[in-house]
């Protein structure tokens, strides 16, 4: 029996381990991906001429969740950076501590020992940080991300609620799980789901699966044939359906790409694996339930992009249910591994193959774990020398994945395949160190080695941290850099920048003024005809200064038939493009490099926007 002490020095080692892990091959990826979007609804609830922006004037996404206003009182009290950087922070713990919880409960209700479900769980924890958790298409989704949505929140509220039903405290489990509707609703409902199943017995729960999807078919059905029903379910008409499929493929299935089935069905098949090679009844509940709302969900995103479409089911991105199933086989893989690794017959091979799911990723990964299911189903009929050759296969397997990694790290291929090939290599060094010190910590018997590695990992932390957490650019920070335009502009008045310099971002945050049309502010296109339809006038009357940004699919096409452009993206702004954008009532500003005549606030300031123009559109369109 280890002393508590000793327990207590270990635990705390791994769990440096754990963030060291975090800030090296994740760490804090400031206002990435949909974090400006999210901290701009925030900042909304206090500069409320923000409000006014297209993004939020009619049905958005922040309409459906309490996280904006929770945001907006971190930023009052410690500024947007601060704000966004620790609740990071914090969420990311929280979400690896509940990961944890859900892992012991999960094996050790398998019947195995404390020892044995607490060290699966920490590698379970260390390999949900280390993997990259991608689901569905285009890249844009993965689980714990590395800057601030509300995903992260729910995330982290939905798997506490797990790890609170594995343990017994069904009740709060799902108290918890409802919380977090409140929160993101496309990430709490499939948690919600996921404790129904495991509440009921399976064949129940597929049986409710089927009819909920049946369910969906035929009020899609009915929406395109009854008008009593379409009033009810709104079906896309064609102009909103142009708009949304040019700014997000990424919502219809028939549009993925090879390699979106590829990294979409691997957690899926992984759960089939784990619940095939598990024997005791409650992992596989678990795997099962997974199984079933991961598949339910692509079933209803299904129907509802052919169908109609409908666009309840079209913004309920059903297909997102999978995040549960890439969660939960990514924290049990590294259990199955253990116990796999001991069977005779084939159970290295597989261990291997399930690996190179994993890490050959971009090539067929999906294959690799669909060739372990099956020779772990048919591993009863394998003869003595099979096992023999099976051995030596998976001893080549190992030293094949090793050498991809290595020669694609350091190879003389492309840049794109080298950084790929160093980042996997940096994943798999990342996942051998945390098992072998969480096995010789498991082995120790005196405090003093944990003790040496905890202060170890301490000062590494030390250094590494303020690295992690710099951003080489702060949202907002340069906003009296430009008081001398903000003062001059209306607090609810549209600012355009021609030629655009980012997303959408300086007018939000240095400008503190609503944009006039920018990339992040079409996110929100699938929530509103009226937005996509007025996404798209804004578009034509900017035809003279640029081409749509939104228009993303297009782009995918142009660039797999390696097609130029037919005109050029930017073109530089002259008096008479300015007097025709002008000509729209609601355009209050333009921001240029070009000066054309009119009375313009030149920015003097040193820094990259020094000598841009600021042009008021009510003065322009004075002029004859």
């Amino acid at each position: 029996m280890r002393p508590p002490l000793q327990k207590i020095l270990v635990a705390s080692s791994l769990a440096l381990l754990l963030f060291v892990l975090w800030v090296l091959m994740r760490g804090y990826q400031g206002f990435a991906g949909d974090a400006q979007i999210y901290a701009f609804q925030a900042l909304a609830r206090i500069h409320l001429g923000l409000s006014t922006d297209l993004y939020l004037s009619n049905t958005s996404q922040d309409q459906y969740t309490v996280f904006s206003p929770f945001y907006a009182w971190f930023i009052r009290c410690i500024g947007l950076e601060s704000a966004a950087r620790l609740l990071t922070l914090f969420f990311t713990a929280w979400l690896i501590a509940a990961a944890w919880m859900v892992a012991v409960g999960t094996i050790e209700s398998g019947g195995a020992s404390d020892a044995e479900a607490n060290g699966a769980a920490w590698l379970g924890a260390a390999f949900l940080v280390i993997a990259a958790g991608d689901y569905g298409a285009a890249g844009v989704f993965r689980i714990s991300d590395s800057f601030l949505t509300a995903r992260l929140p729910a995330e982290a509220l939905v798997v506490t609620a797990m790890a609170f039903y594995c343990h017994g405290r069904r009740i709060l489990g799902f108290a918890l799980a409802i919380a977090a509707l409140f929160v993101h609703p496309l990430m709490a409902l499939p948690g919600i789901l996921l404790l129904i199943c495991l509440s009921l017995p399976v064949r129940l729960s597929l049986i409710g699966a089927i009819v909920g999807v049946f369910a969906a078919l035929g009020a899609a059905l009915a929406a395109v044939s009854l008008p009593a029903a379409a009033q009810v379910l709104t079906v896309m008409d064609a102009d909103w359906l142009d708009v949304v499929r040019e700014r997000s493929q990424f919502l219809f299935l028939q549009l993925w790409s090879l390699r979106d089935w590829d990294i979409s069905l691997r957690p899926l098949i992984y759960l089939t694996f784990i619940a095939t090679a598990i024997k005791e009844a409650p992992i596989r509940r678990v795997c099962l339930a997974g199984l079933i709302v991961g598949g339910c969900g692509f079933a209803v995103a299904l129907i509802g992009c052919l169908i109609g479409p409908i666009a309840v089911l079209v913004q309920g991105q059903a297909w997102r249910w999978e995040w549960i199933a890439c969660f939960l086989s990514v924290l049990l893989l590294p259990a199955t591994l253990l116990r796999i690794w001991r069977d005779e017959p084939c159970g290295r091979l597989c261990a291997v193959l399930l690996l190179g799911g994993w890490v050959v990723s971009a090539l067929g990964g999906t294959g690799c774990v669909l060739l372990a299911l099956i020779l772990w189903t048919q591993r009863m009929r394998v003869g003595a020398r099979t096992v023999e050759y099976f051995r030596w296969m998976a001893l080549l397997g190992a030293f094949v994945l090793l050498a991809w990694i290595i020669s694609a790290s350091v190879g003389h291929g492309s840049v794109a395949l080298n950084r790929i090939g160093g980042i996997l290599a940096a994943q798999v060094a990342a996942a051998a160190l945390f098992a072998l010190l969480w096995w010789w910590l498991r082995g120790a018997v005196r405090p003093r080695a944990p003790l040496i590695v905890s202060a170890a990992l301490l000062v590494a932390s030390i250094f590494i941290v303020p690295a992690s957490f710099t951003q080489a650019r702060t949202l907002g920070s340069d906003a009296k850099e430009f008081s001398d335009w903000s003062d001059a502009i209306p607090a609810d008045s549209t600012v355009f920048v021609a030629p655009a310099r980012d997303v959408g971002s300086f007018v939000w945050f240095s400008l503190r003024r609503p944009n006039y049309l920018a990339l992040d502010q079409s996110a929100g296109v699938v929530f509103s005809r009226a937005t996509a339809l007025e996404i798209r006038r804004r578009s034509e009357v900017l035809l003279p200064l640029t081409q749509p940004t939104w228009k993303i699919l297009s782009g995918i096409r142009r660039h797999a038939a390696k097609l130029k452009e037919d005109a050029p993206p930017t073109r530089p702004l002259t008096a008479a493009s300015l007097i025709e954008v002008c000509g729209d009532p609601k355009l209050g500003f333009v921001i240029s490099p070009e000066h054309v005549g009119f009375a313009a606030l030149r920015h003097t300031r040193e820094g990259a926007w020094k000598d841009w123009n600021l042009y008021d559109c009510r003065q322009t369109r004075q002029k004859p």
